[in-house]
């Protein structure tokens, strides 16, 4: 029996993959457990419905980020920190503190764990820090150390 698996299963497949199971094993388990439903002429137009709608959110939330990493990369956060002899910052600037700054200064609603810091920012200065939008697109904002 051809089964259109409608979630995740370890040893089946992934959601939206056609397999062939066993009619028992579909019956038994696959069908009352909404792992799957039968691959019909009804089901597979809506499959290929749904992957289409998807295809479409996909290519919108690409371009939303393309526009997003383009807006970041004219803006400039601000970050005043006590600091001590020749510039060392006491501690860390924290992706949660930019995150704070961007959304506080700019308007942006950054993702903490999207903020990329290659090393810790301990020192006062200038340095560009990289945020993950998604999975292809990685923009760049400008971060400012300065002493409280």
């Amino acid at each position: 029996m051809k089964i259109i698996l409608l979630k995740d299963e370890k040893k089946l497949g992934k959601k939206g993959d056609i397999i062939e199971a066993n009619d028992g094993y579909a019956r038994n388990y696959i069908l009352p457990q909404k792992i799957g439903v039968e691959a019909n002429g009804k089901n597979l137009n809506d499959l290929k419905l749904q992957k289409a709608n998807d295809d479409k959110i996909a290519a919108k939330q690409l371009q939303d980020a393309k526009e997003l990493a383009e807006k970041l990369s004219t803006k400039k956060v601000t970050l005043a920190i006590k600091a001590g002899e020749g510039g060392k910052v006491f501690g860390a600037v924290s992706s949660k503190e930019i995150a704070a700054a961007a959304k506080e200064q700019c308007g942006l609603d950054i993702d903490k764990k999207k903020i990329q810091l290659g090393e810790s920012i301990k020192m006062l200065g200038s340095y560009d820090v990289k945020i993950k939008l998604h999975p292809q697109v990685v923009g760049t904002l400008k971060v400012e150390v300065k002493e409280a």
